[in-house]
């Protein structure tokens, strides 16, 4: 079943055909019209005690499409690194473990901006793209306005040096290597949403 998943931190809204009942979500919403769908949105920013919503009906990418208008779309890119030592390259921001990631500039490729944000926010170079994971979407609020960030992972490869010193002026205040059997153990200082890139790379391999 065709889905999509935005997260607001660590809670989420899922738009899909049909109700999705593979998840235990704490709300259901059969979509009728757009005023009623941005009601939604705006309650589910505004009570964090809402974990989960999924909003269905037979035109989804209808939804998904009515759905982005209520937000101003801003374009990022990120990457997942794997050394050639089999360690991946984590970052620590705002206390939670992250992947190093950015915004898109104008007339930039999402390949080059993750490239350039790792290389930037690790301190690395050599690095190269391997393939694209997926794409992730999230929200954030900014001086009132409501952003759609839409993320693109990619799996990178890299044979350099392992730097661990934190790239302080970028915000970042730890950098980790750490195998595929110990990422597991990273789930409760994570966010969901990088779980998923997680998930659909290095953990389902």
């Amino acid at each position: 079943m065709n889905i999509y998943k935005v997260h607001f931190e660590n809670r989420f809204i899922t738009i899909s055909p049909e109700p999705d009942r593979l998840q235990k979500y704490a709300l259901f919403h059969k979509f009728n019209e757009t005023g009623k769908l941005y009601n939604l949105i705006a309650e589910f920013q505004a009570d964090k005690s809402i974990k989960s919503l999924n909003i269905y009906g037979t035109d989804i990418h209808l939804i998904w499409k009515i759905f982005r208008i209520y937000f101003t779309e801003v374009g990022a890119a990120g990457g997942l690194v794997m050394h050639t030592s089999g360690k991946y390259l984590f970052i620590e921001k705002k206390g939670r473990l992250d992947l190093p990631k950015g915004h898109i500039e104008p007339g930039e490729k999402p390949e080059d901006c993750a490239l350039r944000e790792v290389g930037e926010e690790c301190g690395i170079s050599g690095h190269s793209i391997m393939k694209l994971i997926c794409t992730s979407y999230h929200t954030y609020s900014w001086e009132g306005i409501s952003y759609l960030k839409q993320t693109s992972w990619f799996l990178m490869k890299y044979g350099g040096e392992m730097i661990s010193e934190p790239q302080t002026e970028e915000g970042i205040t730890k950098v980790e290597w750490l195998l595929p059997d110990e990422l597991n153990n990273i789930k409760g200082n994570a966010w969901l949403s990088l779980m998923e890139v997680i998930n659909s790379s290095v953990l389902r391999t």
